[in-house]
């Protein structure tokens, strides 16, 4: 399961309002649905894709996968994740993204992949600069976490490359129950708006 980020921010309950009307009723993003199911599936069971993400569930089966998106939407209902997918042109699943979010502390968590055959295109940077945008301008969080496994080095540049900070190592626990060492960074909208302004 997702685990906040190390720093503890406190939302006022106005600010945490916001946040929680956002997630729900955010645009842009394609809300994985029961009709992406059998998509996420095939990207799922492809190890390239999933073996380096902690957070999915395990094993990964049709079930698995259909209560995993019947759970992004009830948490998203409560204004506490976005789970969407992107699609090709041909109208298969490509990637996903979920967004998990703390609204009593202004802070997110972004996690997500694209289809092994999407990947090495040099969009990896982008997308996260372009989520990382996203999350501290419409959904209004002050704080993101995120982690790669130790040996990602894909996901690993493209975060730096986004600007986000490395805060050493945390042991990100997986849903069946086991721990892996995470490489850890972190970026403030602060620091996001600073960046952005040079």
């Amino acid at each position: 399961m997702s685990a906040p980020p190390k720093t503890v921010l406190v939302a006022t309950a106005e600010e945490e309002a916001a946040i929680r009307e956002a997630v729900r009723t955010a645009e842009g993003p394609l809300i994985a649905g029961p009709q992406h199911v059998a998509g996420l599936l095939a990207l799922l069971s492809d190890p390239q894709v999933s073996d380096p993400i902690y957070d999915l569930p395990r094993p990964i089966t049709f079930d698995s996968v259909a209560l995993w998106v019947a759970e992004g939407e009830a948490l998203r209902q409560e204004g506490r994740c976005i789970l969407s997918v992107s699609l090709d042109e041909a109208g298969e699943v490509a990637s996903y993204s979920r967004i998990s979010i703390w609204p009593e502390r202004a802070s997110g968590e972004l996690a997500g992949a694209r289809r092994a055959d999407l990947q090495n295109s040099g969009a990896g940077r982008s997308g996260v600069a372009g989520a990382t945008a996203w999350m501290f301008e419409v959904l209004g969080l002050r704080l993101i976490g995120l982690t790669a496994a130790l040996d990602n080095v894909r996901s690993a540049k493209a975060i730096d490359g986004a600007g986000y900070r490395r805060m050493g190592e945390v042991e990100s626990s997986r849903p069946d129950g086991t721990v892996r060492r995470s490489l850890y960074w972190e970026l403030t909208r602060d620091a996001w708006v600073l960046r952005h302004r040079l």
